[in-house]
């Protein structure tokens, strides 16, 4: 059985940030190596999010005549923009302790931007597969696709948010939810990048 090009690059990340949010991960690595983990996942999502980007659609004449290619286009797009927030915001976590106004510039708000552009990305899939198929399909193995992706994008965004820094306290919101959110989410996109491998002919 073939699989798809970004399928695995789709799974070695989510498994990764699925690894970094796993309960005793940091405190059996330390601080340094869970964000680390974190960062590698991110170049992985980055590569599955490019190699998308580059087959959807194929740049073939006719490859654009419907509303799905379209929006099938939007979000490998908006998607591979938020891969690269991501490295950004992890890239920079790896430096661990930071004052609260430099984490959010460096670290929260990218990975916030991320977030959306996931979110984003998921109701564009969703809309296309909507038009492809239906609403409602779950026979439909890019219906389960686009879904298992939209929870991941959720429990991404959830994460985000109460990763928030106080900046009077330098605390985040709430880490055991940031914690969850990462955690959920990766479960949700690993299981959609496993929906890529195509069907046995």
């Amino acid at each position: 059985m073939t699989v798809r090009r970004e399928m695995r690059g789709f799974a070695i990340g989510s498994l990764l940030f699925g690894l970094g949010a796993a309960p005793g991960y940091i405190g059996l690595v330390g601080v340094t190596a869970d964000n680390l983990t974190y960062f590698l996942g991110s170049i992985f999502f980055t590569i599955a999010g490019f190699t998308q980007l580059r087959l959807t659609g194929r740049w073939q004449r006719g490859g654009w005549s419907s509303k799905e290619a379209w929006d099938d286009w939007w979000a490998a797009a908006i998607q591979f923009i938020g891969t690269i927030a991501f490295n950004i915001s992890t890239f920079f976590a790896i430096a661990g302790s930071l004052d609260p106004q430099t984490f959010d510039h460096v670290v929260w708000r990218p990975d916030f931007i991320g977030s959306i552009c996931f979110m984003v990305a998921s109701v564009l899939a969703v809309r296309a597969t909507t038009h492809r198929e239906s609403l409602w399909d779950p026979e439909a193995r890019n219906w389960w696709n686009t879904w298992l992706n939209m929870i991941g994008a959720i429990a991404f965004m959830v994460s985000a948010i109460f990763a928030w820094t106080n900046p009077s306290t330098g605390e985040a919101i709430n880490t055991d939810l940031v914690n969850l959110g990462t955690f959920i989410g990766a479960i949700g996109f690993f299981s959609a990048a496993l929906l890529l491998k195509p069907s046995r002919s």
